[in-house]
């Protein structure tokens, strides 16, 4: 991401953003390993019951702490870093909209190429179509604007969701009709994925995968108001001075930090009382008001996570330099991480498919990142940018950048 602002790091990056990143990527895996190994169809299915102690405490950390906060993280870094290039574009006098129509472009390929041929849970075409949105209707929203349009974009979506939930709940019966309905195509595509994934070959599951693409594609587009809100939110914070100079809104950061952890928190338990395992069995209609209100705790606990790191970044110290390479390189590490969890429990891999517990899921996540710090930080010493990252820039700009480092 380049720089936008007089108060950024000489080479032309905020080494607290590429931190934030690098944070962000070990949430995104925590959040997705489970779907590596189980049907997307359960996708935000609460806390399986019938697990043993250590894996119930493991899934249900996750699911407070992680679930449904890390790609709300990820979207407010993807707003900072729209509104640092647009910044930066506008003091420099250079065209914006063409370049970034192409890197909306170039993110869109790779997101559908992800999707079709790695892992459906795929989220880079949802936020191409929310860049594109962003670009189109929002790139001109002043300072002040950004807050409340921000948090009224991510509250239509709430209130649309929980109005669906109630109509499934409270619709009589033509509601339950629907929502047998519903729980019937649900079963018919968890056995669907069960067969392709856990023990069908590569092009077995790639057919499923482009099918669950079309079929989802409805939802993807349902989910771009929230991501909206929440790049604005992230844009706001650029804006605000929060992220170049953290050490000058330190009280504003610090009630982030509580008053999102606290919301957070307590929408996500209010979800969990309403139902615990959402869409795993029961009432189709207290599963989507759960699923929202869990959705709902997300940008709240992300903004404290956020506020909480620009906080860390004020004084100096080595966790920046440990999580910024990796965030830095953070597409190809977030494709790294599909490749090789599919390579690992789908049948066209290992064929670990349901065989491991959450708590040892949790476990290898912890390790495997821990490698990928370790191998950002040794190919950044050798390279300029990540290779994902390096082939998107040259669709970018028409031209093949350098990659290799030159020797000092």
């Amino acid at each position: 991401m380049p720089a936008a602002t007089g108060a950024t790091a000489p080479g032309g990056r905020l080494d607290h953003l590429d931190a934030l990143r690098g944070f962000a990527l070990l949430g995104i895996a925590l959040m997705n390993v489970e779907y590596f190994t189980a049907p997307l169809s359960e996708l935000g299915g609460g806390v399986q019951p019938g697990q043993g102690v250590l894996d119930a405490a493991a899934d249900g950390f996750v699911y407070l702490l992680v679930q449904a906060k890390f790609w709300t993280l990820f979207s407010l870094l993807f707003g900072m870093g729209f509104v640092l290039m647009l910044d930066r574009a506008r003091a420099a006098g250079v065209p914006f909209v063409p370049v970034y129509l192409r890197r909306i472009a170039g993110l869109l390929a790779i997101g559908l190429a992800h999707a079709w041929l790695v892992w459906a849970g795929d989220i880079l075409v949802s936020y191409a179509f929310a860049a594109l949105g962003l670009l189109l209707f929002f790139r001109d929203t002043r300072t002040e604007n950004m807050l409340p349009c921000g948090l009224l974009l991510w509250g239509v979506f709430c209130t649309l969701m929980l109005a669906s939930g109630a109509m499934f709940l409270f619709g009589g019966g033509g509601a339950d009709a629907g929502a047998d309905a519903v729980l019937g195509e649900l079963a018919r595509m968890r056995a669907r994925e069960i067969a392709a994934y856990g023990a069908g070959t590569w092009w077995e599951a790639t057919t499923l995968r482009i099918h669950y693409w079309r079929e989802t594609a409805g939802s993807q587009l349902a989910l771009l108001p929230a991501l909206l809100g929440t790049f604005l939110l992230g844009g706001w914070m650029v804006r605000a001075g929060m992220v170049a100079e953290p050490g000058r809104h330190r009280r504003t950061l610090q009630r982030l930090v509580a008053w999102g952890a606290m919301a957070g928190l307590l929408l996500t338990l209010a979800s969990v009382a309403v139902d615990p395992a959402p869409g795993r069995a029961g009432s189709v209609g207290r599963a989507i008001i759960a699923g929202t209100l869990h959705m709902a705790g997300g940008l709240p606990m992300a903004l404290a996570y956020v506020a909480a790191g620009l906080l860390l970044a004020s004084r100096a110290g080595s966790l920046c330099s440990v999580l910024a390479p990796a965030g830095r390189m953070a597409l190809s590490n977030y494709l790294l991480q599909s490749l090789v969890g599919t390579w690992i429990f789908y049948g066209h891999g290992l064929g670990m498919w349901g065989e491991v517990g959450r708590a040892a899921q949790v476990l290898g996540v912890l390790v495997f990142f821990a490698l990928q710090l370790l191998a950002s930080r040794w190919w950044l010493q050798r390279f300029r940018q990540g290779p994902v990252e390096w082939l998107w820039r040259a669709f970018i700009y028409w031209r093949v950048p350098p990659l290799r480092r030159t020797p000092a």
